[in-house]
């Protein structure tokens, strides 16, 4: 059981609901049942990903770090493979809870986090790959959020911007049939009066995709990725300046790919932090 501990890294497991978390907070929704279904996601795509990294790094390990689990011959590199590929479709299942939409992202995430470990790792494109990742993991966390709310509040702040534009500059309104509307048109030639569709039962509410699994409206999924976008860039931003700073400090190399994304990563935070504070409440 200890050698999984070592093997899975589980003391860095705190901080992985942070970007679900985070992702509410980018959409000003109140994390729900979407939100922990996000989170729970992430862990499993996280510990997919440490399983993954320590099966394609074991030859390495057994020169530079024989004490780890898979040289060290205490858990076998199948076995390692396997817990990363269950651990990868139980994540995929968990966001698949909170809608198509959290299923899509979480898809890219772990093709990213795979790609990551089997062949960008040690390529330029490494410390990229590393920033899409949290980006994508913080975007589950608002699309998730979306998908299933905690329960009534306010639109997303895209969607309320666009209703306040729409009231104020007298839009085009849309006319919705009444019953007194029906009852006196004009017949169409079939001596029958037209029949207004509006997808409900008789005597009953229109009727509405709810549940686990239902997938949100294309506008609310838009809405919370654009939304999200300001932080999942600063993050990203982030995440490539200290992916790119640690592998200065153990291969050397220039200085300026680590600058550039602390400068980039500072301007998107400033963005992020005035995009959040002048979203209408």
């Amino acid at each position: 059981m200890r050698a999984w501990a070592e093997l899975l890294r589980v003391s860095a497991l705190f901080s992985v609901p942070g970007d679900a978390l985070a992702g509410a907070a980018a959409v000003g929704v109140r994390p729900g049942r979407g939100t922990a279904w996000a989170a729970g996601a992430s862990l499993c795509l996280y510990e997919a990903g440490m399983a993954l990294n320590d099966w394609a790094d074991r030859e390495e390990d057994a020169a530079e770090r024989p004490h780890r689990p898979i040289p060290s011959g205490r858990i076998a590199p199948r076995h390692a493979l396997a817990a990363a590929g269950t651990l990868t479709a139980v994540g995929l299942a968990l966001a698949s809870r909170a809608g198509r939409p959290a299923l899509a992202v979480a898809t890219a995430l772990s093709a990213t986090v795979w790609a990551y470990d089997l062949r960008l790792k040690h390529t330029p494109a490494g410390p990229a790959a590393m920033a899409a990742a949290r980006g994508l993991d913080l975007i589950l966390g608002a699309t998730a959020t979306l998908s299933i709310p905690a329960g009534p509040s306010a639109p997303p702040p895209d969607v309320t911007r666009r209703a306040a534009s729409s009231r104020a500059g007298g839009g085009p309104r849309t006319a919705v049939p009444t019953a007194r509307r029906v009852r006196n048109a004009p017949a169409d030639g079939t001596g029958r009066a037209p029949v207004v569709r509006t997808g409900a039962p008789p005597g009953g509410t229109p009727r509405t995709a709810t549940g686990p699994g239902a997938a949100a409206p294309a506008g609310r999924t838009v809405a919370a990725i654009r939304a999200a976008a300001p932080a999942a860039g600063a993050l990203a931003a982030h995440t490539y300046a200290v992916t790119a700073v640690s592998r200065h400090e153990v291969h050397g190399g220039s200085t300026g790919a680590p600058l550039a994304a602390l400068a980039t990563a500072t301007a998107l935070t400033a963005f992020a932090a005035r995009h959040r504070g002048g979203a209408p409440t």
